[in-house]
């Protein structure tokens, strides 16, 4: 038997009292963040007359027009879409045979900035702001008489096909998820504001315990990535093999792996809904009038995140015993996407940042686009296909190789929107989706107004 002084057992009993207090005090704070923003969006907003948001009647069956989009939604797209390409990029230095990888001192700082601004942040307000639309486009069928059902699953059967094709080029493909999570949305498109309030709030408040629950399980299954036979397609330059890679790595690294195929995909599904029900409240639209709120989610959401994120550290570290039960991670990143999310538009509503803004929200509006371009590209960069660079470099190329990447796509979209209604491949997923070609070429009377709006 082990024997223990009495300053050892104070030093335990001091750790054990001081990891439960943090459990206590981060349940306490995100349940108050949780009720606290619910409460003031419903109140606040429910009881608002939105037939001034329903599209009048016609009998026409066209998209949402340019014109009626709502700006800070696609200014968060493009702020996600930075942060999706940051950790897409990053990801190559990975791919590759199983090494010690030293990182420098700037590698290190950026890798901290990734970490607490962008790390799961983008994709989770990615995914909250598809809930968004989803919610737009299913009011806009269902005003034309049209059945929004049969609709939204045509057009996620589409966006199977564009997340295959996208597969075939990144092994970290995110619009499968998508069109899956979209038909699972369907079954909740009727539920009422109160309805969608609780249930986004029951999987927020069950995910670390699902989380904890899954990590439990142990499934065996094939490395792609790492794995130097299965390399050899990778680098090989052929574009089947290198297709076949990407396709395997998809369905071994990703597809099956529990805690992306349950949790992850929980977690999206309350982003979703959560974004459901903020068009529902018509939230982004009336940005100017919540002001207030914002500023207090803002607040709560960044306390949130720094009471959670030492928590969690500390209980990392020490390996505390409550995390085979209870794992906050996801609360980690949601509570500081709310905090990001919340700061933006706080600043968009204060009126600062407009250019920068105007070509995010060109960005945002060409996100597909530009995500599967963006995928696109790295291929020939680092596979064999390309210029083979693969997991050569430091971690600082890969990550400032995902801005400038970026930035050139911003300009880009900025130049293409003030010609085009949409990006490429939202218009032939859009002409598609309505099975007639929508207008893509703006007329002269277009392109007056976008520039009297600038």
């Amino acid at each position: 038997m082990a024997c223990y002084s009495k300053k050892d057992t104070f030093r335990m009993t001091r750790f054990f009292i001081f990891n439960f207090q943090i459990r206590i005090v981060d349940s306490i704070i995100s349940l108050h963040l949780m009720a606290f923003t619910y409460f003031q969006v419903y109140s606040k907003i429910i009881n608002q007359n939105h037939n001034e948001n329903i599209n009048q009647m016609t009998n026409s069956y066209h998209p949402v027009e340019q014109s009626k989009r709502t700006a800070i939604v696609d200014i968060l797209r493009g702020w996600a879409i930075l942060g999706v390409a940051i950790g897409n990029y990053q990801d190559f230095l990975y791919i590759g045979v199983e090494r010690e990888i030293k990182f420098d001192t700037f590698s290190e700082i950026l890798q901290i900035v990734n970490r607490y601004l962008f790390s799961a942040k983008s994709w989770t307000l990615l995914t909250l702001l598809f809930g968004y639309g989803f919610a737009i486009l299913i009011n806009n069928v269902a005003s034309k008489g049209k059945n929004p059902v049969t609709f939204f699953a045509w057009r996620m059967l589409l966006l199977f096909v564009l997340a295959f094709i996208n597969s075939s080029f990144w092994l970290g493909d995110i619009l499968k998820d998508y069109a899956f999570l979209g038909l699972v949305l369907l079954l909740f498109y009727k539920s009422s504001t109160r309805t969608l309030s609780i249930i986004c709030a029951f999987i927020f408040l069950t995910i670390p315990f699902l989380m904890a629950y899954v990590n439990t399980f142990k499934i065996e299954h094939i490395v792609i990535a790492t794995n130097p036979e299965y390399l050899k397609l990778y680098h090989s330059g052929n574009w089947i093999e290198f297709f076949r890679f990407n396709l395997l790595a998809s369905f071994y690294e990703q597809i099956i792996i529990p805690g992306y195929a349950i949790t992850a995909h929980y977690v999206m599904l309350g982003c979703m809904l959560f974004g459901f029900l903020l068009q529902k409240l018509n939230f982004f639209n009336r940005l100017t009038e919540l002001k207030k709120l914002l500023k207090y989610v803002c607040f709560i959401s960044f306390v949130c995140s720094v009471f959670i994120g030492i928590g969690f550290f500390i209980a990392v570290q020490n390996k505390a015993g409550f995390l085979k039960f209870f794992h906050p991670l996801y609360w980690l990143v949601l509570c500081t996407m709310f905090f990001i999310a919340t700061g933006i538009s706080l600043l968009y509503t204060n009126g600062k940042l407009k250019t920068i803004f105007s070509y995010f929200s060109a960005g945002g509006k060409m996100t597909l686009t530009n995500y599967m371009s963006q995928n696109i590209l790295a291929a020939f960069l680092f596979s064999g296909i390309g210029f083979g660079i693969a997991d050569s470099m430091p971690y600082w190329f890969y990550f400032l190789l995902a801005i400038f990447i970026f930035i050139i796509q911003l300009f880009i979209s900025k130049w293409w929107l003030s010609k085009y209604n949409y990006g490429p491949i939202e218009w032939l997923w859009r002409s598609a989706s309505y099975r007639e070609f929508v207008p893509f070429k703006k007329t002269h009377t277009e392109i007056a107004v976008d520039i009297k709006t600038v």
